[in-house]
């Protein structure tokens, strides 16, 4: 039978330099791993059942061999264990739970034994390898690399760092972007994992700090942190609106951006395929940042609800196609940009908008207060939109309304407090018709028309309500009469009732 003999000691330490400098590995990791290799060897001819223990001299190459026994007063696993007296007849010194090793001779290698090591030797270098990349990857997230197409499979490239692999799966490639092999690709590190199959390295090319990171490259001035990219939508391979603020009042951050006859965007653009790049001044104040973020549609006018983030943009009839885009991109980057949900209307539907609460508020006001369309208006241009605020409105600044004088407030405060008295009693019959259990009305915001809205649905306890979200609340009780912020209070209200 063909045997293989251990390599000599010079050859050891010469493979050992070898394979760390080619994997770029610890040399120390190389020999753990001939180390094991040598003992699995060991394993299989003396035995599985015993503890063979194999070490490599890091300076000489020398390999040795030896069986290790633990000190026992009773012997429970022979191969593995040795009685004090018998430990103690080659060394006097030894202890019950020491442990004796004897040295045992140089072995050959076997034809199954010898592959056997190499497959071990193979596999751990194979996993100090994946562990070195994934050391040396993890905390690169973040960074934009170049590599060179090595493989594409169902979609997904396969891209050679040079010291590692990546995967650019075909969701995070741009649209209609195909690679072939040696294309030299750039991509954002978007996730490093450490998986079963080794360290995974995953890019992306539709990240928006993807272009945060081609800006920081091409233009200096984000480079040094002078400019500051705020924020950033995109629409991959289509479309991008940045947000820009500049620290220093003399540096221009759109032109700085745009570079010279637009050399810096445009680097950026031909890097993403021709993704188009919007600019855009950042500004603290929402509304003025909605208004730059829909650039380049000119806008009238902007109303902005803070509680449930969503602002009201009214522009010209003839600007309205501009404004939301094709196929609503302009718009849909805009919301993503700055973070608000936008409704745009025209100037026209805005008018006829405005032109029906007036005619609903003023319809509401002559009944409620049984006064005549003149004042109803009156108080509509004063800004009062219930009859609430005009139950609670200071006597002398109603008085204060041109035409009105205190008996007038004072009467109109009279019958506003007398309408709510009587609408709140028949809610409240309503609601006890309806079974909702008086618990539900000590809710925080909760209101009499609430309680029936929500009796109406089968909505009757605090239980009820507890299983229910926010949006939920506002869809039955109106979303105009209940702001998310406060539905959500309301929520969390009833479940820490029910937990109690």
């Amino acid at each position: 039978m063909e045997s293989h003999t251990l390599p000599s000691r010079h050859e050891i330490l010469q493979v050992a330099d070898a394979v760390a400098r080619e994997k770029g590995i610890d040399r120390e990791e190389v020999f753990l791993a001939m180390e094991q290799a040598v003992q699995k060897a060991g394993r299989s001819k003396y035995g599985t059942e015993h503890d063979i223990r194999a070490e490599i001299d890091r300076h000489n190459g020398e390999i040795r061999l030896r069986r290790y026994r633990e000190v026992v007063g009773e012997l429970t696993n022979e191969p593995m264990q040795i009685l004090l007296d018998a430990a103690r007849a080659s060394n006097p010194d030894a202890e019950l739970g020491d442990f004796i090793s004897d040295a045992l001779p140089p072995i050959d290698f076997g034809r199954i034994a010898a592959q056997t090591a190499k497959q071990v030797i193979v596999q751990k270098v194979r996993e100090a390898e994946r562990e070195r990349q994934y050391r040396e990857y993890k905390d690169r997230i973040g960074e934009v690399v170049s590599g060179q197409v090595k493989r594409v499979e169902f979609g997904n490239t396969t891209i050679d760092l040079g010291r590692a692999e990546a995967i650019l799966r075909r969701d995070q490639a741009l649209p209609r972007e195909n690679f072939r092999l040696g294309d030299r690709v750039r991509a954002y590190i978007e996730d490093v994992r450490l998986e079963m199959r080794g360290p995974q390295i995953f890019l992306s090319r539709t990240h928006p700090q993807f272009m945060v990171k081609l800006f920081a490259q091409e233009v200096p001035e984000v480079y040094d942190g002078i400019i500051e990219i705020r924020a950033v939508a995109r629409d991959p391979g289509s479309r991008a609106k940045i947000s820009v603020h500049s620290n220093d009042a003399s540096i221009d951050p759109i032109g700085a951006c745009v570079g010279m006859r637009g050399s810096r965007v445009q680097a950026v653009v031909g890097e993403l395929q021709g993704e188009k790049v919007d600019i855009i001044p950042w500004s603290p104040d929402p509304a003025t940042f909605v208004v730059n973020a829909l650039a380049p549609a000119e806008v009238s006018k902007v109303v902005l609800d803070e509680d449930s983030r969503r602002i009201d943009v009214i522009v010209p009839d003839d600007q309205l196609s501009l404004a939301i885009g094709r196929r609503g991109q302009n718009v849909r980057l805009a919301t993503m940009l700055t973070g608000w949900q936008i409704d745009i209307m025209t100037e026209t539907v805005d008018s006829e908008k405005r032109n029906e609460e007036i005619r609903v508020l003023s319809a509401l006001f002559t009944e409620a207060l049984d006064v005549d369309d003149v004042i109803a208006h009156l108080l509509i241009g004063e800004g009062y939109a219930s009859v609430e605020e005009v139950a609670e409105a200071p006597s002398e600044v109603l008085a204060a309304i041109e035409g009105f004088n205190e008996d007038v407030a004072s009467e109109l405060k009279a019958r506003a407090a007398n309408y709510l008295q009587e609408r709140d009693s028949k809610l409240e019959a309503e609601r006890v018709a309806l079974g909702v259990e008086d618990a539900v009305a000590a809710l925080p915001h909760m209101q009499p028309a609430f309680m029936v809205a929500l009796g109406q649905a089968n909505i009757r306890t605090v239980n009820d309500v507890a299983d229910l979200a926010g949006d939920e609340v506002q869809e039955l009780v109106g979303e105009t009469a209940l702001p998310l912020a406060a539905a959500n209070e309301m929520v969390m209200a009833a479940r820490q009732i029910w937990q109690a």
